[in-house]
C-alpha cells in the first residue's frame, strides 16, 4: 500500500485512546519498547538487540507518503496514560485486503488495549478493504485471543521468520470479512 491511497491517514478514536499517525517525538518510546526482548520476539521484523538509529529509521519510513504501510501510535493521553502504548499498522495486500499487525508495551499487556486497538482499526477500515488478515506466533496465545475477540476467524497454520529469534516460527493465520 502506498500512503497516498489514503488521502490523509485518519485519527481513530476509541474509548480509552487515540490511534494517530506517528511523529518524531515517538522515537524514544519506540526504541524503549521495541528494545524489550519480550516485544521483539513476538514480532517478525523487530531485531534484538534493537540497533541504534532503528527507531528513527522506522519513524522516518512510517511518515513517508510513499510508505508501504500505514502505522498508528496507540496514544493513551486522553485517559491519562502515555503518548505511546504500542503500535498498530495496516499493509495493503492484493484483492482489496490488508494485513494488520500490532505490538503493545509489556506494561499494558492483558489490559484489553490490543483488542481495543484492533477493533478500532477494523471499525474505521481506513483502506476500505473487504477483508483484513493477521498472523500470530503459536507461542503467543494472548495475541490469538485479541484477534478472535475482535471477530477474526482462524484460517490455518503457517510459518514466518522472526528477526529477533533468527528462526522460522509456527504461526496461526486469521481473517475478518469487513
Amino acid at each position: 500500500m502506498k500512503m497516498d491511497q489514503i488521502t490523509t491517514q485518519p485519527v481513530i478514536e476509541t474509548e480509552r485512546f487515540t490511534l494517530r499517525p506517528l511523529r518524531r517525538s515517538d522515537m524514544g518510546l519506540i526504541e524503549l519498547y521495541a528494545g524489550d526482548v519480550r516485544v521483539a520476539k513476538m514480532t517478525t521484523s523487530i531485531p534484538h538487540p534493537y540497533p541504534p538509529g532503528a527507531a528513527e529509521a522506522f519513524v522516518t519510513r512510517a511518515m513517508d507518503p510513499e510508505a508501504e504501510a500505514a502505522v498508528w501510535a496507540i496514544d493513551g493521553t486522553k485517559s491519562g496514560e502515555g503518548e505511546l502504548l504500542g503500535l498498530i499498522n495496516l499493509k495493503q495486500m492484493d484483492r482489496n485486503q490488508s494485513e494488520v499487525s500490532y505490538w503493545v508495551a509489556p506494561l499494558f499487556w492483558n489490559t484489553g488495549l490490543a483488542s481495543e486497538a484492533v477493533e478500532g482499526l477494523v471499525a474505521a477500515n481506513p483502506l476500505k478493504n473487504a477483508a483484513m488478515f493477521a498472523s500470530v506466533f503459536q507461542d503467543n496465545p494472548a495475541s490469538a485471543r485479541v484477534l478472535t475477540h475482535s471477530g477474526f476467524a482462524y484460517l490455518g497454520d503457517a510459518e514466518t521468520f522472526s528477526v529477533a529469534r533468527d528462526a522460522t516460527v509456527p504461526t496461526w493465520t486469521y481473517s475478518r470479512k469487513l
